[in-house]
């Protein structure tokens, strides 16, 4: 930007007009050096108090998480609420729920970063390692589903004593390589964002361990310029690679049920619905995590309200997608004029699992309408309830889809209620523990939000930059 130095009125009404409509990225007048060295001393730090009750607990929850799952080996699937319909219940909805979390992580760091979206590395670190806790957490859930865990082998296409050879018409395997091929392309990405922290952090170090772990993570980094034309090059096929990920992984966790022949499933409309759900849902969960790690650790100037806002915004969008996903799921069961699927849709919204239902709409439809009212979004407290608020609705939407459908048979006298038992409420809240027990220590020892990336938005780092010019573009 070039100021006219004969107009000066002029010129500073422009730059506040330019400050208003585009707030800077990065508040409180950081340069470089603080960047570093606040982000940094929070890996190099005393853990704070906090930490250490909070990792407590969650490190509670997993080792009942682990002593769950020995007791459903050692029992059989008999301890959770299946009955003779609903053959999925829980373990099922909390799969599908952990692998939507893990979206957002993605869509910020590749599809944001291909549409150059600056704004998103102050989030893009941690809502990438969110992604492959919750897609850990998701793996749990079919792992243990199988009911003979030792068996497991048997769905990956390698030779065996029994000549068994996996179905690869069933969505089911599907999953295992969607899931596994998203885990590993995202704990790429991840790592190699990561490499020219870990060097700071390397540099920087003054133990001798601090200095070898670090000194290996790195792999060499010595931020020469050819260093980072090689970073730039693998960061960018990274996020190509990723992108379509995005969009494939949820739509093939939906082709689990829509190419099944149950009224309430079999519907093309899955995919793309899926895909909404999971964004909406995901970035639920990122603003719960950043507006908790903000507050925490004090890094409000790097999380600042505008991002929070932008987060709001894609919210809304994807909320008001899955709305209409929800009202186009009653057209396509009335249009088809098939009387089971008319069915399955009425007994959703009357039916005994109406509760279920209305809790869905409510959270998914109606919450996500007050981000319309730029006060809403400008208010922390309130972005961390309905963030909260849209995970127990997008939970609730696994449920409905999976119980409700399932319970009422072809024939009434299949009928039948499902409720969880303790076993699988408690090994549903052990996936939280093992989540945050990961997120946790990703926070305590290594840096959360991505140095080398948001010191490329500041003024500074653009080279016409002059500081005469005034911090009007990031």
């Amino acid at each position: 930007m070039t100021i006219n130095p004969g107009h000066p009125q002029r010129d500073s009404a422009h730059v506040a007009a330019s400050g208003a409509l585009n707030p800077p990225l990065i508040s409180g007048g950081h340069g470089f050096h603080s960047i570093t060295e606040k982000i940094s001393g929070i890996v190099e730090g005393p853990a704070p108090k906090g930490w250490v009750i909070v990792f407590s607990a969650a490190l509670s929850l997993t080792f009942l998480l682990i002593g769950l799952i020995g007791y459903l080996v050692w029992e059989g699937t008999g301890v959770w609420g299946l009955n003779n319909p609903v053959g999925w219940g829980w373990a099922i909805v909390n799969f599908v729920f952990w692998v939507g979390i893990g979206h957002a992580g993605t869509l910020i760091s590749a599809v944001l970063f291909l549409f150059r979206q600056k704004w998103r590395t102050s989030i893009n670190r941690f809502a990438e390692a969110m992604t492959l806790f919750a897609v850990i957490c998701a793996l749990v859930f079919p792992t243990i589903h199988v009911g003979r865990i030792w068996l497991l082998y048997y769905i990956f296409p390698v030779p065996n004593q029994m000549d068994m050879w996996p179905n690869f018409r069933s969505p089911l395997l599907w999953d295992v390589f969607a899931v596994t091929i998203y885990f590993t392309v995202s704990l790429l990405f991840w790592y190699t964002g990561l490499i020219p922290d870990l060097a700071s952090l390397r540099d920087r170090a003054k133990t001798r361990a601090r200095q070898l772990i670090f000194g290996i993570l790195s792999l060499g980094w010595r931020g020469g310029n050819r260093h980072w034309q090689n970073y730039e090059l693998a960061y960018l096929l990274l996020a190509g690679l990723a992108t379509p990920l995005v969009l494939s992984v949820h739509s093939v966790v939906s082709t689990d049920f829509a190419t099944s022949v149950i009224p309430g499933w079999h519907t093309t409309i899955f995919p793309p619905y899926f895909v909404a759900g999971a964004i909406f849902s995901g970035f639920a969960m990122v603003m719960t995590l950043a507006i908790i790690a903000r507050e925490i650790f004090g890094i409000r100037d790097f999380i600042t309200d505008n991002h929070l806002d932008k987060m709001s915004k894609i919210m809304l969008v994807t909320g008001m997608m899955v709305g209409y996903a929800y009202a186009m799921e009653f057209f396509v069961a009335w249009y088809s004029g098939n009387s089971y699927e008319a069915f399955t849709f009425i007994n959703r919204a009357i039916g005994p699992y109406a509760w279920a239902y209305w809790i869905m709409v409510s959270c998914n439809v109606l919450i996500p309408q007050l981000y319309w009212f730029r006060k809403v979004r400008q208010n922390v407290k309130i972005l961390f309830v309905t963030s909260i608020l849209v995970n127990v609705g997008m939970w609730f939407e696994r449920f409905v889809i999976t119980v409700t459908s399932l319970s009422r048979d072809f024939l009434p006298s299949s009928w039948d209620y499902y409720s969880p038992t303790w076993v699988d409420i408690f090994t549903f809240v052990g996936t939280f523990g093992l989540f945050f027990t990961f997120f946790l220590v990703f926070l305590r020892f290594l840096p959360m939000v991505s140095i080398a990336e948001v010191k490329g938005v500041l003024p500074e780092a653009n080279p016409h930059h002059h500081p005469s010019h005034g911090e009007t573009e990031l």
